[in-house]
């Protein structure tokens, strides 16, 4: 018999907010966290603005040893520690510095990782400098990286792996330790993912000229998802992290429930048929949120709150299009539908996890935040959403009981999860 999956521990470093309180709270309020960064002005980038956690020396001490920190640059690993430790602690598990938990695992993503160390690494290999490179270097470029650090915090005894699907990353990440513990393979499972900052990861991505330059003036107002004035992705960086663990197990420690994972899936468009490496396939989009619903034993009716992937770009209203044929849903009866990336910008490998974590939180304090920066709707999402389903000021007492996420990544790969609030029938 397969068994309930629950979630029972959060965490996240976000760029606009640390924790998740400080978190909740900007979501709630429609704080935004894109910064502008006069670096990259000076290195000729296009899009000058994005978003970045802002955590003080004296935070990075919580987690890690001065002797750690020494030459650290590896932001992705730093903020998946941060927010995977959180999220450990927040669910009540142990952490025992001589014993290893054997129905414990991490499967915590990353999109690339290491990228600025990296670039020391270079630099020092070219100038001969081979012996100055350190010994933490190998762990903070390496993409396993961020679970190798968690591993040596928390001693997991069941599988430790990182895995990397692009945009698709944090919420597969959850989608496969929800198959791990259904099949009784793990108890509880760390998942999450997390993302660098900074010129050498954002340049990329400013050359291929999908970034909006238009608003280095205005940082806050960058980030304009669902717009008739989106003008491209913010970038972002951070992580979020999720404790998933059997219902029994929860039950049996008695454990905080957030809320339960109900139905998954993953599915690619093969890049085929209007899918290619940076679009979505749109047949497999709608397939892959309706086999969710149908693992869920829902209805699509039922779906009060789609946290959408969401990018202000073209895209967006191909985005909308596609729940609304998936779900049979449009107008008025659409479910409530936002986007996190207003306020936080698109933190790519980090996304799915910061995401699903305030998605969570929405069941959990039964509200809807706003998508900021929405006031002039594009006029292909009107035709198919009425307005005031995409709220643009905090909704509370929303009525949230199911909400769906999903993530589209490069590569045409595709991810929806159903999370529903927690009842013990």
């Amino acid at each position: 018999m397969l068994k309930r999956v629950v979630i029972t521990g959060l965490g996240v470093v976000a760029p606009n907010g640390v924790g998740i309180e400080e978190f909740e709270r900007a979501i709630k309020n429609g704080v935004s966290g894109i910064r502008y960064f006069e670096e990259l002005a000076e290195k000729k980038f296009s899009c000058c603005v994005g978003g970045q956690p802002e955590v003080s020396e004296e935070k990075m001490l919580e987690y890690f040893s001065p002797l750690q920190l020494r030459n650290f640059t590896s932001w992705g690993i730093l903020y998946g520690v941060m927010a995977g430790m959180d999220a450990w602690q927040d669910a009540g598990l142990p952490i025992d510095a001589t014993e290893v938990d054997e129905d414990a695992a991490c499967i915590f993503g990353t999109g690339i990782s290491g990228v600025e160390k990296m670039a020391e690494v270079t630099l020092k290999v070219n100038a001969g400098n081979v012996r100055r490179l350190g010994s933490t270097t190998v762990l903070q470029t390496m993409t396993s990286g961020v679970s190798a650090y968690l591993n040596a915090n928390i001693g997991f005894g069941n599988q430790v792996t990182t895995n990397s699907s692009a945009c698709t990353t944090g919420t597969e990440s959850l989608i496969m330790a929800f198959d791990r513990i259904r099949l009784g393979k793990a108890k509880r499972v760390l998942v999450g993912g997390c993302s660098d900052h900074g010129p050498y990861i954002w340049g990329p991505f400013d050359a291929m000229k999908v970034m909006n330059f238009k608003s280095n003036e205005a940082p806050e107002k960058a980030s304009r998802p669902m717009s008739a004035t989106a003008a491209g992705f913010v970038p972002g960086s951070g992580a979020g992290a999720m404790v998933v663990e059997s219902l029994e197990s929860a039950m049996e420690r008695g454990a905080t429930i957030y809320a339960e994972v109900i139905g998954t899936a993953i599915n690619s468009g093969g890049q085929r048929n209007g899918g290619t490496m940076t679009a979505p396939n749109a047949t497999a989009v709608q397939r892959c949120i309706r086999t969710a619903v149908k693992e869920a034993g829902v209805e699509s009716k039922e779906i009060d709150l789609i946290n959408g992937h969401l990018t202000a770009t073209v895209k967006d209203p191909m985005e909308v299009e596609n729940w609304a044929l998936a779900l049979e849903r449009n107008g008025k009866d659409f479910p409530y539908i936002h986007s996190l990336k207003s306020m936080i910008g698109h933190c790519i490998g980090a996304a799915g996890s910061i995401e699903c974590v305030s998605a969570i939180l929405a069941i959990k304090g039964d509200y809807v935040f706003p998508s900021i920066n929405c006031e002039d709707l594009h006029p292909q999402i009107n035709e198919i959403v009425a307005k005031e389903r995409i709220p643009s000021a905090l909704v509370e007492q929303a009525g949230i009981n199911i909400v769906a996420k999903a993530g589209f990544g490069f590569g045409d790969v595709n991810a929806c999860v159903l999370f529903k609030k927690y009842n013990k029938e």
